[in-house]
This record gives structure tokens, C-alpha cells and sequence, in this order.
């Protein structure tokens, strides 16, 4: 009896509130309600098997959102004190427990989620994905993929799931802007490392972005009445705030503007041409 999971069973007999399936070795309740039409005993049925409300290992034949290990997004329902309540398909909604919550979650809202077993032996979800995202996916490199954000490092960069089940990193270099837990990207694959986890970037290829990044310094110098009052010896930080841009990259923008004739520096300041 594999809890979580889909399995096919044999009827082994019926009761008045319901029928009696076996694996062979163990029996479980499939209720009344949802015996399908015409079935008879040694006849098998495909049920999924949770807890119900009393804790006690149920079957149906229908089926939840997300199966054991499975990752994918679910409604939040509704909070409590032990944590929120997730919305899977079946009577009984998921708990999604507070120390399983990399952020607070709000009723109504749709969150990327993993399906466990937790150490009473029920079933749980987990917004800590990682350990259940596949590793095999179809992408290669420079495919242009849609990847959900799951967690941020400041070591590594931005974890991310693509399509919501696979692996992949947005490393700090390739992370452009201020991305969030929840927020989902465009980005372009850049390798595919050994394990089959993807690496990504939200920046275009090089000759590309640096077109991009041009085009961005000339709109937010044109803000400033065309004169920047910083120029490219400014602190990380401050072109960070203003841009959302490496200082490299910021660098590299503006030396290929100065090159075009478009802006000049002086007295550390950038001046629109």
C-alpha cells in the first residue's frame, strides 16, 4: 500500500459502506460513494491512496493535483495556526505546514509546492522544492524557457523551477533586476550541466544585451534632463538601485555609447550628446 500514490487494486470484497481492496498482503476502504458502476469482487480499480480526516489510509478513484514527490502549483484555501491548506483535488486539503513556507502565503494564491510524507506518515507539502525537481529536461542550450522563482542566494544566485518540475539556476552574474520567490521569467538557457540541472539567464546574448542595456542608460539619462549625476566609477550598488544592471555591464554600455557619439563624461558626470 503505497501512500501518495496511484496503484491498482483487486476488489476483494464489498461491505454496505463501501468495498475492501487488496494489494495481496494488505486491504484498504474504497467508500461507497465512489465504487465505480458494475465493478465486481476480483475486478481491479486504479485508486490513489491518503489519510482522511481521522488518520486512517483511505483509497479513491479520484485523483489529486499532485502525487507523492510530484512538484506543481496549488490554491491556497485558507490559513491557519499550523500553517495553510492547499487545494490538491480531494475532500481533504493538503497542509502546507509554517516551517515548510519559505515565505508567508495568502488565501487565494497559487504556489509552486512539493508532495511529502512528514514524520507522523501523512501527506504534506513543501514550498522547499529542490530535492524534488527533475533533472531530465528537453531544453538545450539557448532554448528560451519560462522558469518560476523558488528561492534566492546570495552565494549562488536564483533557483528556479522551469515549467514548474525541472531544475535550474539563474546564477548571480545572469540575474538582472530584482527577482522574488514567486515571480516567473523568460530566460534563456546557457548549459545544461552534467547532472542534467539547467543553467539560465534573463539577459540576452552579448551583442544583444549590450544594445538593450545602451537603450536603458539613454532613457534614464533623459529622466535626469539629460545629464547622469554619477559616471561609471559609481558604487555597485547605486547602478544596481538605477538600472538593474552588473557594473560591468553598465560599464560596457556606456563605452559603446561613447564610441556611437551619444553621451560624453565629465566632471564625473554622464552628459546626453
Amino acid at each position: 500500500m503505497r501512500l501518495g500514490e496511484k496503484q491498482t487494486l483487486v476488489i476483494d470484497r464489498f461491505k454496505d459502506f463501501g468495498a475492501y481492496l487488496s494489494d495481496g498482503e494488505q486491504s484498504v476502504l474504497l467508500p461507497r460513494k465512489e465504487i465505480p458502476d458494475g465493478v465486481k469482487e476480483g475486478d481491479e480499480v486504479e485508486v490513489f491512496l491518503y489519510r482522511d480526516s481521522s488518520d486512517r489510509l483511505i483509497a479513491t478513484v479520484n485523483m489529486p493535483l499532485l502525487c507523492l514527490h510530484e512538484t506543481g502549483l496549488l490554491k491556497v484555501r485558507e490559513t491557519g495556526r499550523i500553517g495553510a491548506f492547499l487545494d490538491w483535488g480531494l475532500p481533504k486539503d493538503l497542509l502546507l505546514p509554517f516551517h515548510e513556507q519559505t515565505r508567508r502565503v495568502r488565501s487565494g494564491e497559487e504556489i509552486l509546492v512539493a508532495v511529502y510524507i512528514d514524520k507522523t506518515q501523512r501527506l504534506a507539502a513543501t514550498m522547499n522544492v529542490y530535492p524534488y525537481l527533475k533533472q531530465d529536461s528537453p531544453y538545450g542550450k539557448d532554448d528560451r524557457v519560462r522558469a518560476r522563482i523558488y528561492e534566492t542566494s546570495g552565494n549562488f544566485g536564483v533557483f528556479a523551477a522551469v515549467d514548474d518540475i525541472y531544475s535550474a539556476l539563474i546564477p548571480k552574474q545572469e540575474a538582472q533586476g530584482a527577482l522574488r520567490i514567486g515571480d516567473v521569467v523568460e530566460a534563456r538557457v546557457t548549459s545544461v550541466r552534467p547532472d542534467g540541472k539547467l543553467n539560465l539567464s534573463v539577459r540576452e546574448k552579448a551583442y544583444m544585451q549590450l544594445e538593450k542595456d545602451a537603450e536603458l542608460i539613454l532613457k534614464v539619462i533623459g529622466e535626469y534632463d539629460g545629464v547622469l549625476p554619477f559616471d561609471d566609477k559609481v558604487p555597485p550598488e547605486v547602478i544596481q538601485r538605477e538600472f538593474a544592471l552588473s557594473k560591468n555591464a553598465f560599464k560596457r554600455a556606456v563605452g559603446h555609447l561613447m564610441k556611437e557619439g551619444k553621451v560624453e563624461i565629465r566632471g564625473r558626470r554622464i552628459y546626453l550628446i
